[in-house]
């Protein structure tokens, strides 16, 4: 068995974020919690973190409910407790009060059974910024193309 399997991934943040730094947030599930997470039913889109009284918060992130656990079943956008060292908590509060900064969830996993979360220190892009990283990955991907095809020209 691997070290550790990624759950989710939020592909948006890349997109809409500026990262500048990441880290490594164990998070508090619940039993449907976690197995739902365990089956890969989570969804981190639009998911955020906040520092509120001195603890981490991921709030808005979907985890899907636990069929077999009917009554016992969690709320699936619910908050939820991450956790990390509090000299960490303190020194992400500090950045974030600066102008322009967030916490955004970059993937779930799962290491060694436990449930952590890859948060990063980020800044959101402007407009511009977007379509320029948008700009630059289709002419990478023409250069890849072109050169691929002149790779088959030269094997024939």
């Amino acid at each position: 068995m691997s070290e550790e399997r990624t759950v989710a991934t939020n592909r948006k943040a890349r997109h809409d974020y500026h990262i500048e730094e990441s880290f490594e947030a164990g998070i508090v599930l619940t039993g449907s919690e976690i197995k739902s997470v365990r089956a890969g039913r989570v969804n981190l889109r639009d998911s955020y973190a906040v520092v509120r009284d001195g603890e981490l918060w991921l709030l808005n992130s979907h985890i899907a409910p636990y069929d077999p656990a009917s009554r016992q079943n969690h709320k699936p956008r619910r908050e939820r407790k991450l956790l990390m060292h509090r000299r960490q908590i303190n020194r992400l509060a500090s950045r974030v009060q600066e102008r322009g900064y967030t916490l955004v969830p970059l993937r779930m996993y799962l290491r060694r059974g436990l449930a952590k979360v890859e948060l990063a220190l980020a800044r959101g892009k402007r407009k511009y910024d977007k379509r320029e990283a948008i700009a630059k990955r289709e002419a990478g991907r023409q250069i890849e193309r072109a050169l691929k095809e002149q790779s088959r020209k030269r094997a024939k």
